[in-house]
């Protein structure tokens, strides 16, 4: 077969990490299937059920060996993809066939399967947030005092500095993780539930036996890993679950959005760009050109990501009373690809993040020629305190202000409001020099990065050491 012949996700091709795309892969998810059947015999063995350890060790021994030709045939002339996953397993163990899946639904295997390999997504994107946290802080402390232009309505409007404005960036992605530690801490496990969530079936088996039902189920759920399982489900647990985790990649979204939005526009201004590699082609037309190629691929998958987190709230939505089939087909697509796509904008971000490049000289500029008008209030009072009277004064500086602005606008000149007023001998004894010192005009910037990396940067560096420095190269 033509391996180019057919459609291939980019997400998996050009985006996301082997390790996100295996996650969410077949045979990952089989052999979770998988594991999940043999925890639950070995489970209601250990609890008085008629099943050998024969038996369970032929499950062990065969749970790698998938055939997935096989599950496609039981499932053309089944219809349904658990029954003939289950067929081929017990083809491989056929002494463990008439133990398998006793008492279970399929949304036991499905469901319980997706919560598992939801879990370790969200470690993974744990990870990645700690990373890019990483990344962006060290990138503010280098420039916490290197002063800038600030903008509001993306005018200009006072000085921040280059490290402060990186802190906010980092800030909001510091609540994401935030987010995700919360849905990690309070993930359950949808259990052992039965057909409708009432576990009639494994009551029927244990005769009557309520404490055997509940030991089962705890069993199955600490193999997983799980403290805790879901106190009250339907025949699947509550798609609200989805729909908090997809909001909460969302939220990861939106940040990357606005932070690769941010280094869009500063490379334009030439004020700060991501890394550029040596032989990197900009434009097939431009030669000269040095787009920003990763932050636009960063904010395209971020918007993706955004808007599939409508699609798990419509599924809970759409629920109808115990169950209804509807949901199986849209989720098989929507939580994939949120974790996919939110993989590789991580990746983007950390790569980005650690190889930013910043232009003293480019971002000095552009603060000299729009501090005039900033320093117009610290000349306003130094020449009052020169004598000055504080109405006339006022009105001297606008009027000149007024036409320094014209001189920008309408002639394309540089600001030259400073030298129009050391010509006015209403300011003859201030001096003008000294209050256009740019680190006068940032405010507490330097201290505020301080302190936050202090008080929020610090703490997470101490507890997620062993995860800094995971490997940021992009596929293409």
């Amino acid at each position: 077969m033509n391996p180019h012949e057919f459609y291939t996700s980019p997400l998996v091709a050009r985006n996301a990490s082997p390790y996100m795309s295996r996650l969410f892969g077949a045979e990952h998810r089989i052999r979770t299937w998988r594991r999940l059947w043999i925890a639950l015999a070995s489970a209601q063995r250990k609890a008085g059920l008629k099943i050998s350890a024969a038996q369970i060790r032929a499950l062990e021994r065969t749970i790698d060996d998938i055939d997935f030709k096989a599950a496609a045939r039981y499932e053309k002339k089944l219809r349904h993809d658990v029954m003939a996953h289950l067929h081929a397993f017990a083809d491989k163990a056929e002494i463990a066939r008439p133990i398998l899946h006793l008492g279970a639904t399929s949304a036991f295997i499905v469901d319980n399967a997706d919560l598992i390999i939801m879990r370790s997504a969200l470690e993974a994107v744990r990870d990645w947030l700690i990373n890019a946290i990483d990344a962006l802080a060290t990138f503010a402390k280098k420039h916490r005092a290197l002063p800038t232009l600030g903008f509001t309505h993306y005018q200009p409007a006072q000085l921040t500095t280059v490290g402060k404005r990186a802190a906010l960036w980092c800030y909001d992605f510091v609540r994401d993780l935030e987010e995700i530690e919360s849905r990690l801490e309070r993930l359950r496990f949808r259990g052992v539930k039965g057909t409708t969530g009432t576990q009639a079936s494994f009551l029927t088996l244990f005769e009557g036996d309520a404490k055997k039902v509940d030991t089962v189920e705890r069993a199955v759920a600490s193999a997983f890993g799980f403290s805790a399982c879901e106190p009250v489900t339907g025949q699947t647990y509550s798609r609200k679950v989805d729909a908090q985790v997809a909001a909460a990649l969302a939220g990861i979204a939106a940040s990357t959005h606005k932070f690769a939005n941010d280094i869009r526009l500063l490379a334009n201004l030439k004020e700060v760009e991501e890394p550029f590699e040596t032989a990197q082609v900009g434009s097939s037309a431009m030669a000269y050109k040095r787009n920003p190629m990763r932050a636009e691929r960063a904010t395209g998958l971020a918007r993706f990501v955004m808007s599939i987190a409508t699609s798990p709230l419509h599924t809970a939505a759409e629920q109808w009373f115990e169950r209804t089939l509807d949901d199986s087909a849209n989720k098989r697509l929507a939580i994939p690809e949120a974790f996919l796509a939110t993989d590789g904008t991580l990746r983007l971000v950390v790569n980005i993040a650690r190889g930013l490049v910043v232009y003293p000289k480019t971002i000095a500029a552009r603060v000299e020629a729009e501090l005039p008008f900033m320093a117009s209030e610290n000349i306003l009072m130094a020449g009052v305190q020169a004598g000055g009277d504080r109405q006339a004064l006022h009105e001297r500086i606008r009027e000149h202000a007024q036409k320094a602005a014209a001189v920008v606008k309408l002639e394309g000149k540089p600001n030259d409001l400073i030298e129009r007023l050391a010509d006015d001998e209403a300011f003859a004894n201030v001096n003008l020099r000294r209050a256009l010192n740019p680190r006068d005009y940032t405010g507490l910037a330097p201290e505020q990065v301080n302190t936050f990396l202090r008080e929020f940067i610090t703490p997470i560096r101490r507890k997620h050491r062993n995860k800094l420095g995971m490997d940021a190269e992009l596929n293409v």
